[in-house]
């Protein structure tokens, strides 16, 4: 007998809240994140996540209108954070992972984001699905840079939608695992450019954000990867 799906997965709602006290008057923003409490490491809130949405909570005014696509979603905080100040959001992960898929719904669910597009994207693959996407402004990845051998496949998938939309900009957001690994001759490789962006620069160079413990003292990066030119 067949028993998959028969089980209910185990969900816990971690609640992260991103504050500006610089204002006249303070704004902040709360938004409730399910995490599936499985080996699956998809299905976590990782630190990088935190550090990309705090970059997202102090550019929210920029979003307003933007189209933006999230890699990679899983739990979708960063998606989630873009789509409440008011962009409009697609928030997609592996089409082979029907699990990573239902999560980024819940979590947008959550947070009252029945709007939000939630699609099937493989890295590396140039599927219907990834030709047929909307204009985008900003593309968004927090961990996306977790294993050396999807690297190139994320680069690829990046390159193909900054050339359909040269305007566009990558957000992402990595933790330093290695120094020996790097994506600077790939980048060459598919004709992009990248600019490091301090984590100072937005309020995420402490060891808690957003009322969590992360991201702890892990050494998160940000960097925004834009089309060559010239």
């Amino acid at each position: 007998m067949d028993h998959r799906g028969a089980e209910t997965p185990s969900i816990a709602y971690k609640v992260f809240t991103f504050e500006d006290n610089k204002k006249n008057t303070p704004e902040s923003l709360c938004v409730s994140i399910p995490e599936v409490l499985d080996p699956h490491y998809g299905m976590y809130v990782w630190p990088c996540a935190v550090v990309l949405a705090q970059f997202l909570w102090t550019r929210r005014e920029e979003l307003r209108g933007k189209t933006l696509l999230e890699l990679g979603a899983g739990v979708s905080l960063p998606g989630v954070v873009a789509a409440r100040c008011g962009a409009s959001v697609i928030l997609c992960d592996n089409a082979e992972t029907p699990q990573c898929l239902e999560n980024c719904r819940r979590s947008c669910d959550a947070n009252g984001l029945g709007h939000v597009t939630v699609l099937g994207l493989t890295w590396g693959e140039v599927s219907p699905d990834l030709v047929l996407l909307p204009k985008l402004d900003i593309i968004l990845g927090s961990d996306v840079f977790y294993e050396p051998q999807d690297f190139e496949d994320v680069l690829l998938t990046v390159a193909f939608l900054l050339r359909k939309n040269p305007s566009a900009q990558f957000w992402t957001t990595y933790q330093e695992r290695s120094a020996d690994w790097s994506i600077q001759v790939l980048l060459q490789r598919w004709g992009l450019t990248c600019v490091d962006v301090g984590l100072e620069t937005f309020g995420a160079n402490e060891a808690e954000l957003a009322g969590s413990t992360l991201p702890g003292n892990k050494s998160i990066l940000m960097m925004i990867i834009t089309l060559k030119t010239g």
